[in-house]
């Protein structure tokens, strides 16, 4: 039987190899079929490149995936429902990619996908409290007979599952404006998870864990190579939307590290966050694209793309270091920090901005 150390370097090198090879071929495809993003022909308020580019990263990531998962894993109900979720994902995310959609369509499809994690038994039964201890969410629970069979649905965890898989989804999705920035931070994240799961190597039931995160890390820093500045290929929401599928699974399975998930995402959670909330407050849609992110912040500022997406990858790299060697409590800390920053930062943008008004004097 093969070391976990081994599997895991096989799962690595497979999901590379294969995002490597195919993405080439889905640029080739989307090229010769006009499937591109123009700027000139689709103007999206999100969107800062300024020549056609095609996306579709999603479709190597998802064969790449599937196929090292497949050659390392013998697939059981779980491996079964991730891969088919995946599917679904991958659908709605090329068909978005190829012909666009309303987001409204894509959050309530993006539920579809979380509904077969959550049927397949995947939930959150308790996370770690920051006082000290865990906080039990495996109650209430509710039975019932289905085709012949005793069933139980766990209230908490369930509903957990369903909004935190869907969260990730976009607001990973969110973080994709620059060419690399989120190949990198999804890769990170991904070996971060993997990691977290190789200190339970003892534990076999850990190891589907260990392979799928590599696996999906392997796929991204492929994309990387094609999407970094002056990108060939975007993510796409085919990427991006799988990429918050298996995380959000793998904080789940990877004894709840949902905390270590959110502190290696910090930045574009609480970016995320911040975007919901400001659009709420200003009477608009959360969920229609705007110039109001982070990285289009940096934008402003003078920062170039290579810049912003080296700093998403560094940051979420620091916060992935450190989340491997602190507990809840300091995990909690991290998070109000992170958010606190946040909050400075916009504070200061909107101060600076107000004051250079027509009519305003700096003193």
């Amino acid at each position: 039987m093969k070391s976990i150390e081994t599997l895991t370097l096989s799962a690595f090198l497979i999901s590379l190899t294969l995002s490597l090879m195919i993405i080439p071929l889905t640029i080739w495809v989307f090229k010769k079929m006009d499937w591109v993003v123009d700027p000139k022909k689709n103007k999206h308020p999100a969107h800062v490149h300024k020549v056609p580019v095609p996306k579709g990263g999603g479709i190597a990531v998802f064969i790449a995936v599937v196929v090292a998962v497949l050659c390392l894993i013998q697939p059981d109900k779980h491996i079964i429902a991730i891969l088919l979720a995946m599917f679904v994902t991958l659908v709605v995310g090329v068909w978005d990619d190829i012909k666009g959609s309303s987001p409204y369509w894509r959050i309530i499809l993006n539920i579809l996908p979380a509904v077969i994690i959550v049927a397949s038994g995947i939930g959150i039964a308790y996370i770690s409290n920051p006082l000290g201890g865990i906080i039990d969410l495996s109650w209430p629970r509710y039975s019932f007979t289905l085709l012949g069979k005793m069933r139980e649905i766990w209230l908490f965890p369930d509903l957990i599952a369903l909004l935190w898989i869907p969260f990730l989804m976009n607001a990973i999705n969110w973080s994709s404006g620059v060419d690399g920035q989120v190949s990198g931070v999804v890769a990170v994240a991904a070996i971060t998870v993997g990691l977290i799961s190789l200190n339970y190597s003892a534990d076999i039931a850990q190891w589907p864990v260990v392979i799928l995160a590599f696996a999906l890390a392997g796929a991204f820093v492929g994309l990387a190579f094609f999407s970094f500045f002056p990108q060939k290929i975007m993510p796409g929401y085919s990427a991006t939307s799988l990429a918050g599928l298996l995380l959000g699974v793998l904080s789940i399975l990877s004894t709840a590290k949902i905390g270590t998930l959110i502190v290696v995402l910090g930045v574009p959670t609480i970016d995320a966050v911040y975007v919901i909330g400001r659009r709420l407050l200003s009477g608009k849609s959360p969920v229609w694209g705007d110039r109001g992110h982070l990285h289009h912040r940096l934008m402003k500022m003078g920062w170039g793309k290579r810049r912003i997406a080296i700093f998403y990858w560094l940051t979420a790299l620091a916060l992935g270091t450190v989340a491997l060697q602190v507990d809840a409590r300091k995990k909690f800390i991290i998070m109000l920090g992170l958010g606190g920053l946040m909050i400075v930062f916009m504070l200061w943008r909107y101060l600076l901005l107000y004051s250079k008004q027509p009519g305003r004097v700096s003193g």
